[in-house]
């Protein structure tokens, strides 16, 4: 099965590509679209985020998403505005799945099940004529052949096949195992982009500090998190976070590792204060009614009602205090330095873990060589690209699967409406 021609190849089976072929094949008029997905079924990666739930955008408005864009924002000012959350909520009711909004505008489907969004887009596919082909795609070249059916060529694991025109949405590099193994850069580069190097966003941090080990496991709720790069806040947020063997994790800190830019020049530190309800004169009027409540107890069995109880000996440890100390012995001295500890537990941040296991890849091909009003690539007529292969990328909530599901839908539109134009204007002459 090789040698195939067909009017638009996309690359990538995942979410911004499943939405550029779905675009391309959309309308009585539409050219043949083949979708080229290496693993045995479309989505893997889409089943699996949000913690099987999937998080499929926000809901929120145009304006609102761009500054939740951190990385080339104003390059996706077209493509928001021509598909924007409430029109990707819109597109996947009308496929058949129903939605609901939580916390944060984040909108997942009312069954919490990933997998209901992937088998949408598969039906959606089906319904299309898209043909699914699913061999790894090994380059893309220009061919230079005068029959524009044959303008680009694309090696397969099993053969060459031709193009008109090809969309690039092959993902990043996190998930390698969903199959976003980089290829699209390959791609890019080899057909003169430039990318700029790729780095892990939305991951988790590591940290030296053996606290860390020792309160793995441990989720703390309704926390504010504020991250220093040297002297300066790049980042602070309210919710959930974790400690792991060799770190920190949740959806506090992936929101915060997309700040963190500057590792290999910049210091960073983590500030975590446990009690953000409680200003700094109620907590000491807290601290002291426990302290009178349990004034005959040693200091770690009186501290229950205010911290885990993970999280108790490594706060003493940190005060310096002996465990076994009585309560009714505890000076103002010492309840300041707890109280301080409370509103400000500090963590020097290492640097953040592996890309491999990042939600999102941040760098990409150069926005700067794509059009922003139709994802073509300013150097390769024809060419288009979609997705976090791009050099976008935004905070957690929803916003990463936004800019996929509308870079895809750009690049599936504009491939198609190229093809209509040229042949449009073929028949008229």
């Amino acid at each position: 099965m090789t040698g195939r021609q067909g009017d638009i190849a996309v690359i990538g089976g995942g979410a911004a590509g499943m939405m550029a072929a779905l675009q391309a094949a959309a309308g009585d008029q539409a050219p043949p679209v083949r979708l080229y997905e290496r693993n045995e079924k479309v989505g893997r990666k889409l089943a699996i985020t949000g913690k099987g739930r999937c998080n499929l955008t926000n809901c929120c408005e145009e304006a609102d998403f761009l500054t939740q864009v951190p990385s080339n924002g104003r390059f996706l000012y077209s493509a928001i505005y021509a598909f924007p959350p409430a029109a990707a909520m819109a597109f996947f009711t009308d496929l058949g799945v129903p939605l609901k909004v939580e916390r944060g505008n984040r909108v997942f489907p009312r069954s919490d099940r990933a997998y209901d969004v992937v088998d949408a887009l598969y039906r959606g596919l089906r319904r299309s004529g898209v043909s699914l082909v699913h061999s790894r795609v090994l380059a893309v070249e220009q061919t230079g052949e005068e029959d524009p059916a044959r303008r680009f060529r694309l090696r397969t694991e099993r053969g060459a096949d031709y193009a008109r025109c090809v969309i690039i949405a092959t993902g990043g590099l996190s998930y390698p195992l969903t199959g976003s193994t980089g290829d699209g850069y390959a791609f890019a580069a080899a057909l003169g982009h430039r990318v700029t190097e790729p780095r892990a966003s939305l991951v988790a941090l590591r940290s030296d500090d053996p606290v860390c080990s020792a309160l793995a496991g441990l989720s703390l709720r309704n926390v504010r998190l504020t991250v220093w790069e040297e002297k300066k806040a790049v980042y602070q947020g309210f919710g959930e976070m974790l400690f792991t063997h060799v770190g920190v994790s949740g959806p506090l800190v992936l929101s915060a590792s997309a700040h963190l830019r500057n590792w290999d020049k910049r210091r960073y530190r983590a500030c975590i204060d446990l009690k953000p309800a409680l200003e700094e004169k109620m907590l000491d009027k807290r601290l002291l009614s426990d302290f009178q409540k349990y004034q005959n107890r040693d200091l770690c069995n009186a501290l229950d009602d205010l911290l885990p109880q993970k999280l108790i000996p490594v706060m003493l440890a940190r005060c310096g205090w002996d465990g076994r100390q009585k309560v009714h012995s505890v000076t103002a001295a010492m309840r300041r330095r707890l109280l301080e500890e409370i509103k400000g537990f500090s963590l020097p941040l290492a640097g953040p873990c592996e890309i491999e296991q990042a939600v999102i890849t941040a760098g990409g091909v150069s926005v700067k060589q794509v059009n922003p009003k139709t994802m073509e690539s300013k150097l390769v007529p024809g060419l288009y690209f979609a997705g976090e292969v791009l050099d976008v990328d935004a905070y957690t909530g929803g916003y990463n699967l936004q800019i996929a599901w509308s870079t895809g839908f750009l690049a599936g539109n504009s491939a198609r409406e190229e093809i209509q134009c040229d042949e449009t204007a073929g028949r008229s002459h």
